[in-house]
Order: C-alpha cells, then structure tokens, then sequence
C-alpha cells in the first residue's frame, strides 16, 4: 500500500519543471503537466505541430486541457499538505537541508540521492547566512544616507557662507557709490561757480577721495564664485564615486547569493553571450570557419603562424574573450568532442595532463559522443546518463563559482553542474578528436 500511495506521489510531478503540478490539466494522450508549463512548452515549438513532452506525440492543433481526476484533486490537496508540514513528497521525509548547488530544500534521503556530492549545508544555516547579507545591505545604506546627509550639510554651510560673503560685499559696494555720487553732485555745483578763489580752496577737498581700500576686485570676486563651484563640484564627484564603488560591490554580493530562478531556455537567453574562437590558440590541427565560429578536425595541417598560447599536442583551442559574471552560450557539435572552460595560464606545450581538457585543475570539461556524456576535472570522470543532443548550453556564474552544462532539444535537460571558487576570469575551450569532429558556436 505504501508502495501504491509513492507511485501515485510520482505522478504528481511535472515533468517539465520537476515540481509539484500547479493547476493540473490532461492533454489527449492522458499525461498531466501544470497548465502554465504545458503551454510554455507549446509556445516554445510554435511554428511546429503541438507535442507531448513524454511520448512525443503529435497533434494536428493545440488540444483542448482537460482538468484533472478528482482522485488527482484530492492526492495533490494531500501533497500540498504534506509539503506545508515540510515533508519531502518523494521520500516522506522531513526537509532540513538546503542544496546550494541546486539551490532547492532536501531530505537527508534526496542528499544521499540525486544529489549526492552537492555543496550541502542545513536549511537553518542557509537562512541565517542571508539574514545576515540582508542586515549588511540594510547597514551600508544606513551608511550611504548617513554620508549623503553629512555632504548635503557641507554643501549647504557652504553655500550659506559664500551668500553671507556675496551679500557683504554688495552692501559695501553701495555704499561707496553713494558717496561717490555725492562727491561728484558737489564737484559738479563747484564746476559752475565763476569765484576762482571759491572754487580753489574748495576742490582740493572734493577731489580728495577715500575710497575703501578693503573692497575686493571683480577678478578677486570671480575667483571666489570659482572656488565655490570648484568645492562643489568636487565633493558630487566624491559622492558619485563613492555611490558607484558601493553599488558595485553590493551588485557583486547579490550576484553571488540571490538565487537563480531559470525555468525556460528564454531565461538563459539573458545572459547569451557571443562567443569566437582564438586563432593564436587553434591546433594546426583544426580548421576555423565562419568568422572564428565554427573548428573541424582535418588531416591537413593549418598555416598557422608560430605563436605561444598555441596548442601542440592536443586538437585544442580557446575561445577569444575571457568570461567573468554571468555567460550563456550554445554549442553544436559531432564526432566526440569536449566541451569546456579553462583559464588561460595553462601549458599549451607542456605534458598530456597539463595541456588537455579536464584532466588538470584549471579546466572543467563535458565529453560529448554518439553514446555517453561524461565530465571530466583533475583527471576525475562522472558518467552522465541523458538522452543525447547535438546541441549543449553552458552557463556560467562567475562570481558564484557555478558551471552548468545543459543537453538542448525540444527542451533544456541538466547534465552536469559544478560548484567550486573561480581565480581567474575563464575561456571557452573545446578539444575535437578525429573522425570527424566538429563544433559550431551558436551567434
């Protein structure tokens, strides 16, 4: 019976975003999917025939969806409650973990499972670890206020001073114009008397002028109202610079803790990023084509000039940009390639080990052939079992040190994900063995 209640349990996964169905409906060929999934899913085949994505069958039109069984109705009322008692619906066991590779809550049961090996730690610590982020963002914008007010204050003083000074100077100015004018109507009416004698002993007194001495010149004045502008100037350019330093940082702190909620090939998109390959790195082996885009493996040995990034003993090469942040890109690919990513202070001459993919620590790398995929780092391997695809997507977390390597057909299919500490920013690289090899970068 026990058995019974879990088989049922199973068929309340959707197939398409691996959780609990959302809104259930039943498509003709009697599989169920959450509503919203199944028509993203159809979306995403537009201009092609509507499919199931389990059997693979065909309509003519997009089917009617029918609600699901009331017997379905009823398990999934008791799986949502199950779930809201933090039970795993796949185990019945009590959810205390958090995987941060897969960044999902698990059982103790799931971690000896599907993600045995995963970056693991108790969903408590998770929790306390971003509370913790979350009271240092709330503290640094405490910060930025605090010293935004402080500059305003500055500002302000500042200005209240230099408009006391301005307000100063225009008074004494008035002054002396009015004595001047005076000075010049009495100089005036002396001008007009016909008694020399008056005017005389009366004009050395008249053209004797006081003029004050401490008034400040127009070019004294000019430099004041310069300086001011220069003081304000500068401390926005402090306060900009400051903001931008601090906005930085906090965008990198984010940019590692925020979770990462991709559900369709159309979210990778967002990060797709154009990808060519570096000649001076190309094995005289392999022929690049379509713009750096596209390397074949050929008996006929390359012109390649002599250079010392150069690969010389594996068909390897690299791509052209260095990779930080976050980067998505798309490989086609035939024959038995590696698919990888690997700093570019490695040996290109040196031994076996040193130079090729995934069998050294500054490369990660996804072997690709017509029956299996395995992945391959220090030398390690772990065997994939996925359905194959000509096509692979990797994603890339730089500052999260999270490498994702994807199967890409009529949907995107997990096959491998690595959580490690990235040094160096990283290049694309691909190693093409014989018999035909070849990879295409996706524009």
């Amino acid at each position: 019976m026990a058995q019974q209640v879990f088989l049922d349990k199973e068929k309340l996964i959707c197939s398409i975003c691996f959780d609990l169905q959302k809104d259930p409906v039943t498509i003709p060929c009697g599989h169920s999917y959450c509503l919203e999934c199944i028509q993203n899913f159809w979306i995403g085949e537009e201009p092609k025939a509507p499919s199931c994505p389990q059997c693979r069958q065909n309509f003519t039109s997009r089917p009617k969806l029918k609600a699901a069984m009331s017997c379905l109705t009823c398990m999934v009322s008791y799986s949502t409650l199950k779930l809201q008692e933090n039970i795993c619906i796949r185990h019945d066991e009590v959810i205390k973990i958090f995987c941060r590779t897969d960044q999902k809550c698990i059982c103790s049961l799931c971690s000896m499972d599907e993600h045995k090996g995963h970056d693991m730690v108790s969903a408590a610590a998770e929790r306390a670890e971003r509370q913790t982020n979350q009271n240092l963002f709330k503290g640094l914008i405490c910060l930025l206020e605090q010293k935004c007010s402080e500059v305003e204050q500055k500002v302000t003083s500042y200005q209240r001073e230099e408009v006391r000074k301005v307000e100063e100077l225009q008074e004494k100015m008035q002054h002396e114009i009015t004595k001047l004018k005076k000075t010049e109507a009495e100089l005036d009416q002396l001008s007009s008397t016909e008694d020399h004698l008056h005017f005389l002993n009366n004009y050395s007194s008249l053209s004797d002028l006081s003029i004050c001495t401490d008034l400040p010149s127009f070019e004294q004045a000019q430099h004041c109202f310069d300086d001011a502008l220069k003081a304000v100037s500068e401390t926005r350019e402090k306060l900009e610079e400051t903001l931008r330093d601090q906005t930085t940082k906090i965008l990198d702190i984010v940019d590692v803790f925020l979770p990462e909620d991709f559900r369709s090939r159309e979210d990778f998109m967002k990060y797709y990023h154009q990808i060519t390959l570096d000649p001076n790195t190309a094995n005289r082996n392999l022929s690049l084509s379509e713009q750096n885009r596209t390397a074949t493996w050929t008996k006929l040995e390359q012109n390649y000039s002599s250079h010392p990034d150069r690969f010389a003993k594996r068909s390897q090469v690299l791509s052209a940009e260095g990779l930080t942040g976050r980067c998505y890109w798309e490989v086609d690919w035939s024959g038995v390639v590696y698919i990888a990513v690997a700093y570019k202070d490695r040996s290109g001459t040196g031994t076996w080990d040193e130079s090729a993919f995934g069998f050294n620590d500054k490369s990660w790398a996804l072997k690709c052939s017509p029956t299996e995929y395995t992945f391959y780092h220090k030398s390690s391997c772990v065997s994939i079992a996925a359905p194959r695809s000509s096509r692979v997507g990797v994603y890339l977390n730089h500052k999260a040190g999270t490498l994702s390597f994807y199967s890409i057909s009529d949907s995107m299919t997990l096959l491998h994900k690595v959580q490690t500490t990235f040094t160096q920013p990283l290049h694309a690289g691909f190693w093409i063995s014989k018999s035909g090899g070849m990879i295409r970068l996706l524009k």
